[in-house]
């Protein structure tokens, strides 16, 4: 099957609610039935960061495989990275059913799943498990919502996947586990990144994934937290808690966290400013309602190395992807950048 032919299904997969056609979709990809982009790769899409060589900037986000499980078929849709997880160190059901809501119009999505996941210990088997191969492979790690203790969880984890990956990010901005978001404030983060460096001082590149919406000064605290011990970049950023007055549909209410376009523009202007911020000390990842190949370069133009996608990718399937590589090789060149390496920041 090709991506082509295996997107010509999804909508059928929405005939299911959600989060039903979301576990099809994970088997699909498992059984190898989404195909492969068998297309050469654009050497003006290359990037390299944080040592690290990836075929084109387009990954996909962590929350779509969050145990694991089709790295092997997500690898093969021409994605230049992929991201796995969250994971926790137990495993835990997340918050009750229904947790995920689509705003079709909006071709966006509410989640409130909770960090939903198998736990660590199958995490890193199915990891171990995956060869090393050209599409860098992230893990995404978090806390559970009961008995944590981040100093001493996130370097545990850090530890139990960093020989199986080749980046890592510490989630602290999912808005669906109680008080996670609470440890992006400056002395707790200061505290969980000081528990890492002492605990694991030899790592894959370390980022931490931040939410859109932070306080004021909140990004400045994470910036200077982030260069001091040594992190090597952000994901900017999650889901939003907030609702922009267009959104339509009988879920625009729902709690948990929106993503998709409606999330694009305050998430871009964010990135900007942690651009600014950084002054060339950190790696961003660009993520929020990325749909298009213009979106891609809108990002890469903010201050992105690397631009990540999922809702998008549920709503079109596997043939985003190709898509948006064509996309951004045409918008590349329509603004006068010869590489996408070139145009990063240009715009911030």
């Amino acid at each position: 099957m090709t991506p082509t032919i295996a997107s010509a299904l999804t909508p059928l997969l929405r005939r299911a609610d959600a989060e039903r056609a979301h576990r099809l979709a994970i088997l699909a990809l498992r059984l190898g039935l989404a195909g492969a982009d068998r297309a050469l790769a654009d050497p003006a899409l290359l990037i390299r960061a944080m040592g690290l060589t990836f075929a084109n900037p387009i990954g996909l986000a962590a929350g779509f495989d969050k145990d694991a499980m089709a790295l092997r078929g997500l690898r093969r849709l021409g994605f230049g990275l992929v991201e796995a997880g969250t994971v926790t160190p137990l495993p835990q059901a997340g918050n009750p059913m229904p947790r995920v809501f689509r705003l079709e119009a909006d071709q966006a999505v509410i989640n409130r799943y909770g960090l939903n996941n198998n736990g660590l210990a199958a995490f890193v088997a199915r990891l171990a498990a995956l060869p090393r191969g050209p599409v860098p492979v992230g893990a995404n790690v978090g806390i559970n919502k009961d008995g944590a203790d981040p100093e001493r969880d996130y370097p545990a984890l850090i530890a139990a996947v960093a020989p199986h990956a080749d980046y890592i990010v510490i989630n602290v901005s999912s808005p669906n586990t109680p008080g996670l978001r609470d440890l992006q404030g400056e002395a707790r983060l200061e505290a969980i990144l000081a528990a890492v460096a002492a605990a694991v001082p030899r790592r894959p590149p370390l980022l931490v994934k931040v939410a859109p919406d932070l306080p004021e000064g909140g990004l400045e605290a994470i910036v200077a937290t982030a260069v001091r011990h040594g992190v090597d970049g952000l994901v900017v950023g999650n889901t939003t808690i907030e609702r922009p007055a267009t959104l339509r549909g009988p879920h625009v209410r729902q709690a948990g966290g929106l993503s998709g376009p409606p999330l694009f523009a305050a998430s871009t202007r964010q990135l900007a400013h942690a651009y600014r911020l950084a002054a060339g000390r950190l790696v961003l990842v660009g993520c929020g309602g990325v749909s298009t190949g213009a979106d891609v370069l809108a990002k890469l133009r903010a201050g992105a190395h690397l631009v990540q996608v999922y809702t998008a990718f549920s709503y079109a399937g596997p043939v985003l992807v190709p898509r948006l590589k064509r996309e951004l090789a045409a918008a590349l060149s329509q603004q006068g950048f010869a590489t996408a390496m070139d145009s990063i920041g240009t715009a911030a």
